[in-house]
């Protein structure tokens, strides 16, 4: 058989228990690595550190995925059309990190007919916000009149940012959370932006696909870098809330 079928299993009493090679991952359905385990801090970091994330839905067990190929997103390569750049110079709102994360999940996880859906349940958002405590997770938030909307959010290990999931309750405010960010991450000197998985919506955006040999070759090169862990802040001109107060 050219692809047998042999999830290993995790065991969810060993938070330390190693992940099979990415290599090893099914063909179909795309990169299905493992199964089981737990959603602690010590495997998450281990996971996104050798290029695994989890995808689940709520009523399945924990899946653990590395697709080939991998989407990624260089910062300085981001399309900005005219469109969202006229949003962008337009100025009328805030951006800020780290100052709603749980709300910005609770945002994420709703239903839309774009992304993964309702896959963010609350035991994902628990171990996000244990991330996000640790200093691992961040997020950005877009808000206009003191209202959140739009932002998102994604782990940081060494110098890659993993973007997990971003919302938009008003038009382009998703991707002006993605085009501040990516302009702190090239002040930072962070050379890769994880998508995960392509589309039509990230390639507008000027992600690309990579094998995933190649994007574990990039991994390991930018996880050994000095990380930057704790609350994230801006530190370039962004719009901030002395302009456009945020709660």
């Amino acid at each position: 058989m050219d692809n047998p079928i042999r999830l290993h299993w995790l065991d969810p009493r060993d938070p330390q228990q190693p992940f099979p090679p990415a290599h090893l991952a099914m063909r179909d359905p795309n990169g299905l690595l493992a199964i089981g385990g737990d959603l602690s801090v010590p495997r998450l970091i281990r996971a996104y550190s050798q290029g695994i994330f989890p995808w689940y839905n709520p009523d399945e067990p924990i899946l653990w995925w590395s697709p080939d190929p991998r989407a990624v997103l260089i910062p300085s390569d981001l399309y900005v059309s005219s469109s969202l750049r006229k949003s962008i110079r337009r100025g009328n709102y805030a951006v800020t990190l780290d100052t709603a994360f749980r709300d910005v999940l609770t945002q994420c996880s709703g239903p839309r007919s774009r992304s993964r859906g309702t896959w963010l349940g609350a035991e994902m958002r628990d171990a996000y916000t244990q991330l996000h405590g640790r200093g691992y997770a961040h997020s950005v938030e877009v808000w206009r009149a003191g209202e959140l909307v739009g932002g998102l959010y994604g782990v940081a290990l060494g110098r890659v940012f993993f973007g997990e999931s971003m919302f938009s309750r008003e038009d382009d405010a998703s991707k002006i959370a993605l085009y501040w960010l990516c302009q702190q991450l090239i002040a930072w000197d962070f050379g890769l932006i994880d998508c995960q998985v392509g589309s039509a919506h990230l390639k507008s955006l000027g992600a690309t696909d990579v094998s995933r040999e190649r994007f574990l070759n990039l991994l390991r090169a930018a996880v050994s870098r000095p990380p930057r862990t704790g609350v994230w802040r801006f530190d370039i001109a962004a719009p901030s809330s002395r302009e456009h107060p945020a709660p």
